[in-house]
């Protein structure tokens, strides 16, 4: 009997084979991002007509709060808005603090690589050495 058939989307089946490497978690975090600020765009406008009347004013309310910008021009009363919002907003500030950490950790690596910092192997040989000779001063102490 065959497996049934993959009924997702294609790119998101590329997106979610083989092993997660930065490029493929960056982009997913991207398109989820996307994905959250349009349909808060469109679920803002549906849930709170009297404050986003047009689809276009709920994707402004989405694209400046996922951006973190937040002008005030426009800001939901409703309590399905203020939802909306806060999703839209969680979601902003967590693909900032992604985006961030992705670059501060490549800064790093390179700045690794730039000053030749050791690597594992050397540090936790020194490591030993550092335990056995503390074993020996330890050993002349208690001889004493």
């Amino acid at each position: 009997m065959s497996p049934p058939p993959d009924r997702r989307p294609r790119p998101l089946v590329r997106l979610t084979l083989g092993p997660l490497t930065a490029r493929r978690a960056g982009t997913a975090i991207a398109v989820a991002t996307l994905a959250v600020t349009v349909a808060g765009g469109v679920l803002v406008a549906v849930f709170d007509r009297r404050d986003f009347p047009t689809l276009g004013e709920g994707m402004w309310f989405a694209v400046q709060t996922v951006t973190t910008v937040g002008y005030g021009d426009v800001t939901p009363r409703t309590t399905a808005g203020r939802v909306i919002g806060t999703v839209v907003m969680v979601t902003g500030i967590g693909f900032l603090s992604v985006v961030t950490a992705a670059i501060t950790a490549a800064f790093v690596e390179s700045a690794r690589q730039r000053l030749g910092t050791a690597r594992p192997e050397p540090v936790a040989e020194e490591l030993r050495a550092i335990r056995e000779r503390l074993e020996r001063i330890e050993r002349r102490l208690d001889e004493r």
